[in-house]
């Protein structure tokens, strides 16, 4: 036993400690000439490379594969003469290769080089010294490519360059995380931002409103590639002037490694064009086309209903259809000193405007009420509940002015007749729509002169 643990020490040295594993054999380093040929081998471009007396050293796989050439007939070889160039051609294109090695820097040629098969190919060469170990130059190396393939990478890098520069297109390149990482001017522009202030940021600290569809489709181009189609994203961006709500015709494209075997995914790359004058134009034509369709249908309509009162109220019926929530009309009395509810619009569920029971009774607005300010002036009047306000405050505001308690916006308008003020046509909005506008006004003028029509005819036909 002790002998054979003796023998076993010796084995390992006096001084050396046992480690496991120590007889199996370390991994033999790579040749350095092995893995140049490897690094050779592994590049895009095809490259070759000639000794101080022109003879070629070093031929790579894409060399071949441009050429047909293989190493194994390059190497060796004294210039390109007879064989990769014409006979004819073969001095020019030989002295211009070994021109580098007495030019600093890299040299930039066009050659027409010839295949194994006999076709010629027009290539781009760049060739540069190679310096020994005294730095004295030792010969030539030469990169080239086919002049297609170089114009089509040069086109690329042009275009590029231009869409960062001076495209009419907003562009924004955005990383998998959804942050910008190159803004061109004309998006930073639109942001209302500078060219750097965006990188980096979410997209909601640019973007006040619609965020949530822009990431939408981010992370669908993302996922599933680029759709197919453009797509009219609605945007609210805060700037110095306020909150500006904004259209903008936007199309994706998912970016890629493409020297990764399988797609790796390096973003998307996303182009707006702002056409928000073109929007708010064609939603005015819809909306202009789509209420004067309403006021013909009611005119037909009103003109089948033998009671007049029943006419003033089909045009409101037809005329709240996208516009209002609520209408109501205000009769006057022969004095003009107070004004009558004559028909509403259900306080509860949606429902036609119906003359109220019984006649009426006078309803008691307060001073500066929006209806006696519409009959003051004979004209138009809108107000809105106070913006930022709770739900009950903004119920306690609509009750107050004796209007619904879902109400928060109101359009008053005089209806008139014959030369005289007939009464008020009100018209209410609840919390999901907007304010109404200016050309909201024009429309209920327009709807307060048939209906004021209609109940002028009522009166006579009452004999009031």
């Amino acid at each position: 036993m002790s002998a054979s643990k003796s023998e076993t020490t010796n084995a390992l040295g006096p001084d050396e400690p046992e480690r496991e594993g120590a007889g199996s054999e370390e991994p033999a380093p790579v040749p350095g000439a092995e893995l140049l040929a490897a690094l050779l081998d592994g590049m895009d471009a095809a490259l070759c490379a000639f000794d101080a007396d022109g003879a070629i050293t070093h031929w790579n796989r894409e060399a071949e594969r441009i050429l047909g050439w293989s190493p194994e007939e390059a190497v060796g070889r004294r210039g390109f003469a007879g064989w990769a160039v014409r006979t004819a051609d073969a001095g020019e294109v030989q002295a211009r290769l070994m021109a580098a090695m007495d030019a600093p820097g890299r040299q930039v040629h066009e050659f027409a080089l010839l295949r194994k098969d006999g076709g010629r190919v027009l290539v781009r060469t760049q060739s540069a010294r190679v310096p020994g170990a005294d730095g004295k130059p030792t010969g030539v190396y030469c990169a080239f490519s086919e002049v297609h393939a170089q114009i089509d990478l040069e086109r690329s890098i042009a275009l590029s360059e231009a869409l960062f520069e001076d495209a009419s297109w907003g562009v924004v390149l955005v990383d998998v995380d959804l942050r910008p990482t190159v803004v061109n001017g004309h998006a930073a522009r639109a942001l209302g931002a500078g060219r750097t202030s965006p990188l980096g940021r979410p997209l909601g600290e640019l973007v006040v409103q619609g965020v949530e569809e822009l990431e939408g489709a981010l992370h669908h181009v993302l996922a599933e590639g680029a759709p197919r189609g453009l797509a009219d994203l609605w945007v609210t961006l805060s700037t110095s002037q306020g909150e500006q709500r904004r259209c903008w015709r936007s199309g994706f494209l998912r970016l890629a490694s493409p020297l990764a075997e399988e797609p790796v995914p390096l973003g998307v790359g996303w182009l707006f064009h702002d056409v928000t004058e073109s929007k708010l134009a064609g939603q005015e034509a819809d909306r202009l086309r789509f209420r004067s369709s309403q006021l013909h249908r009611a005119g037909r309509a009103a003109a089948e209903c033998e009671d007049p009162m029943e006419a003033a109220t089909a045009y409101l019926d037809f005329a709240l259809a996208g516009f209002a929530d609520h209408a109501l009309i205000d009769l006057t009395e022969r004095d003009g000193e107070r004004l009558i509810r004559a028909a509403a619009t259900p306080r509860g569920a949606p429902g036609p405007c119906m003359p109220v029971a019984g006649g009426g009774i006078p309803v008691r607005y307060p001073p500066g009420h929006p209806a006696l300010q519409s009959a003051d002036r004979n004209g138009s009047v809108r107000a809105s509940a106070p913006a930022g306000g709770a739900a009950g405050a903004k119920g306690d505001w609509a009750a107050e002015r004796q209007w619904p308690r879902d109400a928060v916006h109101a359009l008053c308008t005089v209806l008139r007749s014959r030369g005289r003020t007939l009464g008020v046509l009100t018209f209410l909005r609840g919390q999901g729509r907007p304010a109404f506008e200016r050309a909201d006004a024009v429309y209920a003028e327009s709807v307060g002169v048939l209906a004021g029509a209609a109940l002028d005819l009522a009166r006579v036909t009452r004999g009031d």
